[in-house]
């Protein structure tokens, strides 16, 4: 039985702790994603009167053996949720459902619910625009179930905190608390927010440096490149190949002669091999995590056997960061974490939960790895992070991991793991990046142009076009697909690319003022459009825009549309729109909010100079009342000194007096010196227009506006301008990368079959849907179903509309004729290297029988994933029409022998283990006396699942839930047949 949870005020007014008792609370393990740990455990105290109690109190539940903890929070009707950090499908999380487990998800879809990082943390919006943050404080595999409407559920094994956060007056409240507890980014160096090319891989020192020499003989900025796991030497951490980069040093040293950083990964797996000095050190030095049994466990990864690094000990963290701290002397500015969830080949894409950590008493203690596995990433990270500190204290270090936890942005940025190339994936990256910085990491962005398969042109310049103004932005591609260097894919192509850099770079001195600020207050630096306005029901879904701060990013996820061409819902005030002469189609449509003045840098003299700025101009949008104003931070772009006080922040402020606008600093931070440098000032006017002034940074710039007919005419002459600057673009050509596929699309032609008892309809182009199964002696119809609703499908999730089967799902070769027998064979693209295959056959020996064998394959599964897709659950859902539902049943003999009737009013049943039916389960309509009965494997089915409609009900048989690869697909195969009602036993 549910019951509120005991509670306790922590850290600052309006965040409490609630525990399910107060053994509870004694019993909860130490605090991981908070900077300080011990902030979770200190009653705040508070001067005079206890103070107000919290406005929402959870209720919770402990049931089972295992102790799992069940929390309900319910808000009030119409509020929205977001967060749960890395999580693909739509922005707002309302009706979703998370696992926080971390994940290997190559080629992860819009259903995938558990993917490389776990943030158990909600942030609710209210339907009055205040906002409430929910984290549970479990390293634990953990359910976050969205899909009550205006209720969080948490559930997870062992005693929790639940730690809520307001409610404030605004999300960026909620969010600035937040990183009160879980800590803000450090402040990143200025060349790591420039643009990033990577591939995994480029295979030499020759080809890294070809290039980046590329990039500069272009034009096209970017300021560092990455090195894959082909540069070592047969996969092993900290060693080079001495064919392909016998001499990295020098290689960097020519790359840093033209302005590019290099960023290099290294993997947690550790080849088993002697010999092999980080092998032998860490063999020596007792590093390992071992296995139940106490020996080191060992787990396939690209090197073959390996061994792993306990990171929940300082001492192995230790270990690990001198190895990091001698890797940085061979000249390298960052590195990459990847593969630490830690990943390897295994159908489990994991190590066992059983594996045993030594654990520092201050983190948990020793336990076993189901303890410390989504937290492992982030230990790794933060183990790097350390060893780059211990190499310089004049450079801040840069790390990117793939695994991660809430609190990872203390040591790491983070990418949305290995995407697809397609629109879809697109779409969804803006919903990531904003979920991630909703979640406290601000410094994330997506594999731009798709990590997995071939991008088109139009669909790379698409995405460079907003991806180029994400907070962290990289493009990356993975081996055997083309090349993904934005001159690629022809020329219209490189123009959007040049274009889009040239953008990001001029927009440099925004974007790394707003890390400033993340820095000392924790605010996301992209944020969902509804931050400028929460009470705006309609902003909260709104996909295809996003802020920094004042400046609006109205961006197109279409394939046949420009984000000019797109209606786009803006915030309430002023929102005037601006280029830098270059709009074009395929670029986002940029606006800046009135009352607000955006410093950016001038047009760059050439590229991979993230950190110089000789000029600067002022874009300045006022409001109705004529005024403005604006912030910019600079310092040396790397180094602590800023920490002493060596920076400067200027706020800058303009304002109109009769018709003259007076612009200057009206306040300064910092002992930095300002630069000697020229000031260019540009007032917005609307639809485009400007009017330009210059003055020296530091000294009052006054000028005129123009009269309303000035006004009027300049913005008329700008529309008109910019009309036939789009009109003079040339497109880019629409090529779709052909099919994979053996044969071709079908047509919209329905497919029948009709052979012995049964005669079938198909709709090939919506999922293969079966919509109609006529059994013929009898004449009853069991299947019904309009074209788009209903019938017989399949998914590739364990929620409804998951992956895969889509309005958009593909199917090639519908029909076969396999000697005398009826069959059609359907197989659909699911992404991520996955097809469903189904073959529906009417058997030729035993015409009474319609078989259907279904399996999810791996076709192309990325080498990055060690051969194993995401994971993936093949679950049949028919939906069968019934014509007398009161008086049909579901009768079985389950496997533990038991006779079982399940009728209507149970409404919904999961049938799992010894509770499944014994290889076949029948739909029983007593009123026409006829039973379809449903034969299938019960080795292939884990678990069955009934549900009532309206007239209908689902027989659901669902495979266990895992990676598949080439040799490991999934299969359910199964029969059926209709037969004469006999009687049947009924048991209470």
């Amino acid at each position: 039985m549910a019951s509120a949870m005991v509670w306790m005020p922590i850290l600052e007014d309006g965040v409490f702790r609630f525990d399910a008792s107060e053994p509870a609370r004694a019993a909860a393990g130490p605090s991981l994603s908070f900077a300080e740990p011990w902030r979770r455990e200190v009653v705040l105290l508070r001067e005079g009167v206890d103070g107000d109690g919290p406005a929402v109190v959870p209720e919770c539940e402990v049931v089972g053996d295992r102790g799992v903890q069940k929390v309900l929070i319910k808000l009030p009707s119409g509020t929205s949720f977001y967060g749960t950090g890395e999580a693909s499908g739509p922005l707002e999380r309302t009706g979703k459902r998370v696992f926080t487990w971390n994940t290997d998800a190559w080629g992860y879809g819009p259903g995938t619910t558990s993917l490389y990082q776990s943030h158990p943390w909600v942030l609710s919006v209210l339907p009055d625009g205040k906002a409430l943050g929910v984290l549970a404080d479990t390293t634990q595999r953990c359910e976050i179930d969205l899909r009550q409407e205006s209720t969080i559920k948490y559930s997870a094994s062992s005693a929790y905190p639940v730690i809520t956060f307001g409610p404030f007056d605004t999300p960026a409240q909620v969010m600035t608390t937040l990183s009160y507890a879980i800590g803000t980014v450090p402040m990143p160096s200025k060349w790591s927010l420039g643009y990033h090319q990577c591939r995994f891989s480029y295979m030499s020192s020759e080809r890294v440096l070809e290039v980046i020499r590329t990039f500069r003989e272009k034009g096209i900025p970017c300021d560092v490149v990455w090195m894959d796991i082909d540069y070592m030497d047969g996969f092993r951490c900290f060693t080079f190949d001495s064919n392909r980069f016998p001499d990295p040093k020098s290689m960097v040293d020519d790359l840093r002669s033209i302005g590019c950083k290099s960023i290099w990964m290294l993997d947690p797996g550790i080849k088993k091999e002697k010999g092999y000095f980080a092998y032998e050190s860490g063999s020596e030095n007792d590093v390992w995590i071992k296995k139940a049994d106490g020996s080191p466990f060992i787990g396939e990864v690209w090197p073959g056997d390996c061994v792993f690094p306990d990171f929940t000990s300082e001492r192995i963290r230790t270990w690990w960061a001198r190895l990091v701290r001698d890797f940085i002397c061979n000249g390298v500015d960052g590195i990459w974490n990847d593969m630490n969830e830690p990943a390897m080949t295994t159908t489990t894409k994991t190590m066992p939960e059983s594996n045993i950590h030594k654990g520092d008493v201050d983190i948990g203690g020793v336990q076993n790895h189901s303890y410390y596995h989504n937290v492992y990433g982030m230990l790794m990270a933060r183990s790097t992070y350390e060893g780059m500190v211990m190499s310089s204290t004049a450079k801040r270090p840069f790390v990117l991991t793939r695994a991660g936890f809430i609190g990872s942005q203390r040591y790491a940025a983070t990418w949305t793991g290995d995407n697809l190339s397609n629109w879809e994936h697109l779409h969804m990256s803006i919903s990531m990046v904003l979920q991630l910085g909703l979640s406290g990491q601000p410094l994330s962005g997506p594999d731009i142009g798709g990590f997995a398969g071939n991008a088109t042109p139009k669909l790379f310049a698409r995405w460079m076009g907003f991806g180029a103004l994400f907070p962290f932005s990289r493009g990356h591609s993975e081996a055997g697909t083309i090349y993904h260097e934005p001159w690629s894919f022809g020329e219209e192509c490189e123009e959007v690319c040049r274009l889009a850099l040239l953008r990001r770079y001029r927009l440099l001195p925004h974007i790394y003022t707003l890390f400033y600020v993340s820095h000392k207050k924790g605010t996301p630096v992209a944020t969902p459009l509804f931050f400028a306005d929460p009470q705006d029901l309609e902003l909260r879904k709104v996909e295809t825009s996003f802020l920094l701060g004042p400046l609006l990013v109205c961006a197109s996820t279409l394939p046949d549309k420009g984000a000019h061409e797109c209606a786009h819902k803006f915030p309430k005030g002023i929102w005037l729109p601006f280029d830098f002469e270059d709009s074009h189609p395929d670029l986002p449509v940029l606006y800046l909010r009135g009352g607000s003045i955006l410093p950016v840098g001038l047009p760059i003299k050439h590229v991979g100079e993230a950190s110089i700025e000789d000029n600067l101009s002022l874009l300045v949008a006022l409001d109705e009342n004529g005024k403005a104003e604006g912030v910019l931070f600079e310092d040396a772009g790397d180094g602590y000194g800023f920490t002493q006080g060596d920076y400067l922040l200027t706020y800058y402020v303009a304002e109109v007096h009769s018709s003259v606008v007076c612009v200057k600093i009206l306040k300064t931070e910092g002992s930095w010196n300002r630069p000697k440098r020229n000031l260019n000032i540009s007032i917005l006017l609307g639809g485009g227009a400007m009017i330009s002034s210059h003055g020296v940074d530091g000294e009052e710039v006054h000028f005129v506006m123009p009269s309303e007919l000035e006004l009027s005419t300049l913005v008329a002459t700008s529309e008109i301008d910019l009309k036939k600057r789009l009109e003079m673009i040339r497109p880019i050509p629409d090529i779709d990368e052909p099919s994979r596929l053996e044969g071709a699309e079908v047509s919209r032609k329905l497919v029948e079959l009709k052979s012995g008892d049964w005669f079938l309809k198909v709709v090939p182009w919506i999922g293969g849907r079966i919509i109609s199964m006529t059994h013929l002696p009898s004449d009853s119809q069991w299947l019904h179903s309009r074209i788009e609703i209903h019938g017989y499908e399949e998914y590739s999730g364990t929620e409804y509309r998951s992956a895969g089967c889509t309005e958009e799902y593909k199917i090639v070769r519908p029909l076969e004729q396999l000697g005398e027998e009826e069959s059609a064979f359907l197989e659909g693209d699911i992404g991520g290297g996955l097809v469903i295959q189904r073959q529906i056959s009417i058997l030729k020996g035993n015409p009474k029988i319609l078989q259907i064998d279904s399996s999810i394959q791996a076709r192309s599964v990325g080498p990055g994933s060690g051969g194993f897709s995401r994971l993936v659950c093949l679950r049949v859902h028919p939906t069968f029409t019934l014509l007398h539902p009161t008086e049909v049943v579901v009768a079985f003999t389950a496997i533990n022998g038991s006779e079982q009737e399940i009728s209507l009013e149970f409404e919904e049943v999961t049938l799992e283990g010894d509770l499944r039916p014994n290889g076949e389960w029948k739909l029983v309509d007593k009123c026409s006396g006829l039973s379809m009965i449903n034969r299938f494997d019960q080795s292939q089915v884990n678990k069955c699942l009934l549900h009532w409609g309206t007239g209908d009900l689902k027989m659901e048989l669902w495979s266990e839930e895992r990676p598949v690869s080439k040799d490991t697909p999934l299969r359910i195969c199964h029969q059926y047949e209709v037969t004469e009602t006999c009687q049947i036993k009924t048991h209470s």
